[in-house]
């Protein structure tokens, strides 16, 4: 018994100890001045973490492609840094004026083609959509008409040809390839015969107007031209298909086509209706490329728009469209089409003959192409695996 008391005592002696050090500790903290917590509660506290959302720098880094869009833009500029090297006339601005107007037909062409890739579909008629805007357009201004009404009359020729196009391929379920290249035939020979098989005579003062706008026409600052019509007509078109695609339901209709179309069409998008729309841009941009050539030679000619379905496909792909469909920004097609437009007009500066000219734009578009695939599908064995 004695030794149980003795045990018991001891245990009340800890724990009033215990008691006393709690105590001590409480009556500390209730002392601490006001705007310092205890050591417990600044151990606890943690850094804000700074949400992706919150930062502009990293939701725009964050966009899908934007990431292959600052890589080739990166590119461009050491194309510039060389061609500048090898020769000092490169960056004169009589020169970037005349690089401007160069750009701005591959780039509205390339605006088309990138719409109809989205969508995992290509378009082949493009060249000859622009042929044939040319050729009407001028025909018809030699017989007199008003060059708008010709201008007007031209363009719904050239959108009934989108249209066909987008039926054959979202109605009748046409291959893409086959139904364009289809078109590309009809479009080449109606440029062939709008004029009896010739190119047409000089569109005349009457035109004068009308050349003004397209071409020859410019933004003036202290007596000099700061950027020409062409090129603001461009940047206007293509900031109103940048907000179609990327803020409209219509855009986000077009990506989702082209990640799965199966997928789209179960929840409820009209894919017939996105895939005609996608082939109806790319036909109106070839329409104002087939103006703008009118407008800047001052006559039809029947070879015109020749191999620019290359071109549109190369300016997107540079840019980082997928020819997989669902993925690329109309940002990167500016990019691609400035990477064009300076490879050709800085290996004619460097001397360059015309045949090196096309073996090396063509081996960057293959390359682009298999990059694209590559990273695409992840690895080159599980590439391998697919195919």
């Amino acid at each position: 018994m004695e030794c149980a008391s003795k045990k018991n005592a001891v245990r009340k002696e800890k724990a009033h100890d215990v008691n006393k050090i709690a105590h001590d500790y409480r009556l500390k903290a209730n002392k601490a001045p006001q705007g310092r917590s205890s050591p417990s509660r600044s151990i606890e506290r943690k850094p804000p973490i700074m949400n992706r959302s919150q930062n502009p720098l990293l939701r725009f880094l964050s966009v899908r492609g934007m990431g292959q869009v600052l890589t080739v833009t990166v590119g461009l500029l050491l194309l510039c840094a060389v061609f500048s090297f090898l020769n000092e006339m490169f960056l004169s601005s009589r020169n970037l004026h005349n690089l401007s107007r160069q750009i701005v037909p591959i780039l509205l062409v390339g605006i088309g083609q990138s719409y109809v890739l989205i969508t995992a579909n290509i378009d082949l008629s493009i060249g000859s959509v622009v042929g044939m805007s040319c050729m009407i357009s001028a025909t018809l201004m030699t017989k007199g008409m008003n060059p708008w009404a010709a201008a007007g009359a031209a363009l719904a020729a050239c959108l009934a040809v989108g249209l066909l196009n987008g039926l054959l391929v979202a109605k009748c379920r046409l291959p893409p390839f086959i139904a364009t290249l289809g078109t590309m035939t009809i479009g080449r020979g109606i440029a062939q015969i709008a004029n009896n098989n010739y190119n047409t005579d000089s569109i005349g003062e009457a035109a004068e107007g009308f050349r003004q706008f397209f071409y020859y026409g410019s933004i003036p600052w202290q007596g000099r031209p700061v950027l020409y019509n062409t090129v603001v007509i461009a940047l206007v078109i293509w900031a109103f298909f940048f907000f179609i695609l990327e803020r409209t339901r219509t855009g986000r209709h077009l990506y989702a086509i082209g990640s799965n179309i199966d997928a789209s069409r179960l929840s409820g998008v009209n894919v017939d209706r996105a895939t005609c729309a996608a082939y109806l841009v790319s036909a109106f941009c070839a329409c104002v490329v087939g103006l703008m050539t009118t407008a800047t030679s001052g006559m039809g000619a029947m070879d015109a728009g020749n191999m620019y379905e290359m071109y549109a496909v190369a300016a997107s792909v540079i840019g980082g469209v997928s020819t997989l469909g669902g993925q690329g920004l109309l940002l990167g097609t500016v990019v691609g089409a400035a990477i064009w437009g300076v490879l050709q007009n800085g290996l004619q500066f460097a001397g360059a003959p015309v045949a090196i000219r096309n073996i090396v734009i063509g081996v960057i578009v293959i390359v682009s192409v298999l990059m694209d695939v590559v990273i695409r599908f992840g690895r080159w064995g599980r590439l391998k695996k697919k195919s």
